[in-house]
């Protein structure tokens, strides 16, 4: 499998993908992803920001995710708990795998990625934040080591639970 950077001409996998999860969102009754986000211009500006990443297998498109050293601005006050640590971190948004290619682990194979871009650029912390009512995605970070933190509030005013892992 190949972990790497996303390009223009991956917007329409990558928004095929990303459709597959809202619906997915939308059928759970999960009001994560709704409203039009993400969208083709979320992508762009991932692509442009060398925030995008997808994950190859067999040289098909199966897994997405926007990957940032750039540091979050909603996650400068978090409620009800604190960050593990107030270093330098990534933090990892949008992770969608395709429908095809889920039960296989794809997920943890873009942390196990995100990880090592991590420790190449001497980053030791990895922050995520997650809807409440998504599961799966939760069973997902606390499988890969996150550590539950806090509540963060988004810009538009929407709860989000947030985790940690030190690395």
């Amino acid at each position: 499998m190949e972990f790497r950077k996303a390009v223009e001409t991956d917007i329409n996998y990558i928004m095929s993908i990303i459709k597959q999860a809202q619906d997915y969102f939308k059928e759970q009754g999960i009001n994560q992803w709704q409203n039009n986000y993400p969208n083709p211009e979320t992508i762009r500006n991932d692509i442009a920001n060398k925030h995008s990443y997808i994950l190859l297998k067999d040289n098909n498109i199966v897994a997405t995710a926007a990957v940032s050293f750039d540091g979050e601005k909603t996650y400068d006050s978090i409620y009800e708990g604190q960050w593990i640590t107030n270093n330098q971190y990534a933090v990892i948004h949008r992770i969608a795998v395709d429908n095809t290619y889920k039960g296989l682990g794809l997920s943890s194979e873009i942390i196990k990625n995100v990880v090592e871009l991590c420790l190449s650029k001497g980053v030791h912390s990895i922050k995520v934040d997650t809807h409440e009512e998504n599961i799966s995605m939760q069973k997902l970070l606390k499988k890969n080591k996150f550590q539950y933190c806090g509540i963060i509030y988004l810009e538009d005013g929407n709860k989000r639970i947030a985790f940690e892992r030190i690395i």
